[in-house]
């Protein structure tokens, strides 16, 4: 409720983590398909913390990409990590009909129409975090 102070922009419809309702999902035969490649031997560093576990990319090139649906142009993979709970009932962020899986996986990628990763997290097109629910 008070993310929005400090982070204008989350305000509204722009927060994280959210609820989808199906109910409210509307189909738009507008968007293209999503493509992804992504290679393994990109990955630099991998990390497990014990609250989550994150690879970093190698994101100097077009290696790793997605693009397609409403993505104006390709993004390239800067890193994934995890989201998991203290049981299978419960550790993702976000929530589907009130349902928290598992747990979830992100990955974070970034429009290189920009001068790198810090530069296009600041834009509203900078960034596209693709988010994997995971279930036992």
């Amino acid at each position: 409720d008070q993310w929005h102070k400090n982070y204008p922009i989350a305000k509204g419809r722009h927060q994280s983590p959210i609820e989808i309702n199906n109910k409210e999902v509307h189909y738009d035969p507008s968007l293209l398909p999503w493509f992804a490649s992504y290679d393994p031997g990109a990955a630099k560093t991998i990390l497990n913390n014990g609250k989550t576990c994150r690879v970093v990319f190698d994101d100097s090139f077009d290696r790793s990409v997605l693009r397609g649906g409403p993505l104006p142009g390709v993004y390239r993979l800067r890193q994934l990590h995890f989201h998991w709970g203290s049981s299978d009932d419960h550790g993702s962020e976000h929530v589907v009909n009130g349902v928290r899986y598992a747990g979830e996986l992100h990955l974070l990628h970034w429009n290189p129409n920009y001068s790198n990763y810090l530069d296009a997290v600041r834009r509203t097109d900078g960034i596209a975090v693709l988010a994997i629910f995971l279930q036992v």
